[in-house]
């Protein structure tokens, strides 16, 4: 059956003109002074770049660390006086509804990762419907409160499947942040908005994309994951204030397993996703420590979704 949402979008078989849509209805501009720290709860086997060995059905036989790691991000932002948002997986959340309930406790935001960590353009429209539903059902109960955030899996929101904006706003959330305005092997839509903006026409729905830094005509990426470990801090210090002297807030994710340099390894996994994934482990917590200590953090929803209330 057909919804209102539904003649809200372009069809994706014109990508080009949906995504000019999108850079023509940007949002106001959210306080600068305040940046959101994200974190995409899913354990160190759950990754895209293990799905070639690790799979899904055999989840429930490996070893989880998740909860513990989770706690430390907890105690560093409770150390910083920060607040941040959680995209929690569904599958997380059923086994580990203590989680839950600590990032609720502790007055941070509770999001949405989906059910299955299953990537959005690996679905169809019908079975993305059904697992972001499930996993708002699933947060709210556990959590007691409204679910308002998601994030597509590996920022799986791409040219294939534009049509996850409508369908995240028929299934009742307020806003995304799925897209990453870069190039990258694993996704990426490098000619999309920069800042938040509004994807559906006459519809409040909000996307909202990780901090990507312009320089040479080109969209460069400074919002955490790989990079933040990869490249050298000072590199993410100066790109993130770069932006803030723009006048615009910086979205920074982390995922918990990045600070567990102790975790178990999966040795069949390729090369290049082993560099990747383990390289530089045993640096992340302290350096997560040194930029909570340098910039201003907080809630997503309380950043871009109306109304925005910080003290002076």
């Amino acid at each position: 059956m057909r919804t209102k949402f539904h003649s809200m979008l372009h069809r994706t078989e014109d990508p080009e003109g949906t995504i000019a849509g999108w850079c023509a209805r940007p949002a106001a501009r959210g306080n600068a002074r305040v940046n959101a720290f994200t974190v995409d709860v899913e354990d160190y086997f759950q990754v895209e770049a293990f799905f070639g060995v690790v799979k899904r059905n055999k989840w429930d036989s490996y070893e989880r660390r998740v909860e513990a790691n989770v706690q430390r991000i907890l105690e560093l932002l409770e150390k910083a006086g920060a607040r941040a948002t959680f995209f929690t997986l569904g599958w997380i959340a059923e086994r580990h509804p203590g989680i839950v309930r600590s990032i609720v406790d502790m007055g941070h935001e509770l999001a949405s990762h989906g059910s299955e960590h299953r990537r959005a353009d690996g679905q169809t429209r019908g079975e993305f419907l059904l697992d972001v539903k499930r996993a708002k059902d699933v947060l709210e109960q556990l959590g007691g409160c409204e679910v308002k955030g998601y994030r597509a899996p590996s920022f799986s929101v791409s040219k294939q499947n534009l049509w996850a904006m409508e369908t995240l706003a028929e299934a009742g959330y307020s806003y995304s942040s799925s897209t990453y305005p870069i190039i990258h092997d694993n996704y990426g839509i490098p000619e999309g908005p920069r800042f938040p903006f509004y994807p559906l026409a006459n519809h409040k729905f909000l996307e909202i994309p990780v901090t990507s830094l312009r320089i040479f005509r080109r969209n460069w990426p400074c919002g955490g994951g790989g990079y933040f470990r990869l490249l050298p801090y000072a590199l993410s210090e100066m790109a993130l204030a770069r932006v803030n002297r723009e006048g615009r807030s910086c979205v920074f994710y982390v995922h918990p397993w990045e600070l567990d340099p102790d975790q178990p390894r999966i040795v069949e996994a390729p090369f290049k996703s082993r560099v990747r994934h383990y390289m530089n482990l045993d640096k992340t917590q302290t350096r997560l420590g040194r930029l909570l200590s340098s910039f201003a953090w907080g809630r997503m929803d309380e950043i871009f979704l109306p109304p925005t209330k910080f003290a002076s």
